[in-house]
């Protein structure tokens, strides 16, 4: 038996591949298949099943394109309401996968249709445990994302309870030394307090995972409610989405449309995805900052700031540059509202200034200040008292709140969010001036 573990760092994701005998079965896999073809190729081995533990609403799986190319049979619980061929996992279904056992666990908490998976070894043996976005290393999925998305919509509080009876009738009933597997780490928003660390056992959760410590089921609810982070514009698309099952990638992206020297038509959402120091020395007019170097988090504040019923241009320096964000942007769903990639766009160009640090740093209250972190960022304190906190999932639509009659500026934690902030109050308030923090913020901490 093999376990591969495969991490995409952007959205925080983790997927599985499990090899015995030839065959392998995989968790969770995220839209790119290459990876897992490369495992199985390596294993001289062949894909022949897909275990989904829930519809997800970060990433767009991509367990319709292995079933409909390679045959693998994709197993999920029926509560999820697919619109494909599938074998239903119910709690306890076992399926043998080579010499080794995946025994369906039933955890609802973070959805209501939510399965893990045991990996039972060739002695039947408890040897992982696959468990989604239900237990995470440190933390359990946040239980707010099934509210208005979903074949089966529950509240947070009702979610909220179920976890309570997952954490104390199923996790804990496991074996100590059984490895925990989960499907995101820190970063993810589909969790509050998740650990560096992306795997775990049993023993390490119930020891250190506040979820296993709170004895009362109703002070679990209301610490479980509390203080959880913003919900993304494309969350409930992509739930959407992987219920029915997303087009291939390859050909998703093959067949985004690409356009050179163009003049983009006024009053379009356009996504420059450059680097913010090449931004600010010329763009088009109205253009939204959202950086696509290999460490930042395009997809989340693409899918945050744009929403999935918006159609829009994503503008970048060359053609390799544009071909990463076009696929990136496919990897939660959004090669399908892109109108065009465009490169050397045809427009109104303009450029930013820099802030005068030193008369901000002797004259804060001269200008307005706009915070755009999240709410629970800002409960941990403000850079300034003055401060409006808007955050930047909010703020296309809450920037009338602004007060342009002094100069505005812009600031998040560490320089990367207030670039698109910045951009977007620019863009929808042109004759305002306006600047960006950018990295300066951490002289203000």
């Amino acid at each position: 038996m093999n376990i591969k573990h495969f991490y995409d760092e952007a959205l925080a994701q983790g997927s599985f591949a499990i090899e015995s005998e030839g065959k392998v079965a995989l968790i969770d896999p995220s839209r790119d298949i290459k990876p897992y073809l490369d495992f199985a190729d390596q294993h001289d081995a062949k894909i022949v099943a897909v275990f989904e533990t829930h519809p997800h609403a970060d990433f767009i799986s991509s367990h319709l394109e292995l079933q409909k190319k390679f045959g693998a049979e994709i197993f999920i619980n029926e509560k999820v309401g697919v619109n494909y061929d599938f074998k239903h996992m119910g709690h306890g279904n076992h399926v043998k996968i080579g010499n080794v056992t995946f025994k369906a666990l039933f955890t609802p908490g973070h959805s209501p249709d939510h399965n893990s998976y045991l990996l039972l070894d060739e002695n039947g043996k408890q040897k992982a445990v696959f468990t989604g976005d239900s237990l995470f290393v440190g933390d359990v999925g946040r239980p707010d994302l099934r509210e208005g998305a979903g074949n089966i919509q529950v509240s947070g509080k009702d979610l909220a309870g179920m976890m309570y009876d997952t954490i104390n009738n199923v996790f804990s009933e496991l074996s100590d030394e059984t490895i925990v597997y989960p499907a995101h780490g820190a970063g993810s928003l589909c969790g509050k307090n998740m650990s560096s660390e992306l795997s775990s056992t049993i023993a390490n959760e119930k020891a250190n995972n506040w979820a296993f410590q709170i004895e009362d089921k109703d002070k679990f609810v209301d610490a479980f409610l509390e203080g959880q982070s913003f919900i993304p514009k494309y969350f409930p698309n992509s739930v959407e989405v992987n219920r029915k099952g997303a087009a291939e990638l390859e050909t998703s992206v093959k067949n985004a449309s690409r356009k050179e020297a163009i003049e983009i038509p006024k009053g379009s959402i356009i996504i420059d995805s450059r680097a913010k120091e090449a931004f600010k020395k010329g763009h088009l007019k109205g253009a939204i900052n959202i950086q696509n170097q290999e460490a930042d988090k395009f997809e989340t504040w693409l899918g945050s700031i744009v929403g999935p019923e918006e159609e829009y241009y994503l503008i970048a320096e060359n053609e390799n540059e544009l071909e990463f964000a076009i696929y990136r942007a496919a990897k939660i769903g959004y090669e399908s509202n892109l109108v065009a990639g465009v490169i050397n766009p045809k427009g109104e160009i303009v450029t930013d200034a820099s802030v005068n640090l030193e008369d901000f740093k002797n004259n804060p209250d001269a200008y307005t200040i706009i915070d755009i972190r999240n709410k629970s960022e800002v409960a941990d304190g403000k850079f300034f008292d003055s401060a409006l906190n808007i955050p930047l999932p909010e703020l296309r639509e809450r920037v009338n709140e602004i007060d342009t009659q002094k100069p505005v500026i812009v600031h998040c934690a560490g320089g990367y969010r207030s670039a698109a902030g910045f951009s977007i109050i620019k863009s929808k308030l042109p004759t305002a001036k306006v600047y960006d923090l950018s990295d300066e913020v951490n002289e203000f901490k």
